[in-house]
């Protein structure tokens, strides 16, 4: 019984990141390339839109070093040229 509880948890705590790190609703993702994935949200009236960009990044632990995901958001759209080059690819929003 104790076995199935901690596994359980265990999955739980493994599942966490990426339950946190999903898009929300009604954005369009892209994933792959330079980055894990790109996920934009919908346009505002005054044309901007949020970018949320989420890479690897490298957490040292000595000889177990691990990479965990990394979320980065910025808003984008006209007159707002991005900062990060992650970000700059495409220049349009990605949901449409």
């Amino acid at each position: 019984m104790k076995r199935c509880i901690v596994g359980g948890l265990a999955a739980l705590l493994m599942a966490a990141p990426v339950i946190a790190l999903a898009p929300p609703a009604g954005a369009g993702c892209v994933y792959g390339g330079p980055v894990l994935g790109k996920c934009d949200g919908p346009i505002q009236p005054d044309g901007t839109w949020e970018r949320c960009v989420t890479v690897a990044q490298l957490i040292p632990r000595g000889a177990s070093s691990y990479l965990v995901p990394a979320r980065n958001c910025q808003l984008m759209g006209p007159g707002r040229p991005p900062a990060d080059p992650n970000f700059a690819d495409p220049p349009v929003n990605i949901a449409g």
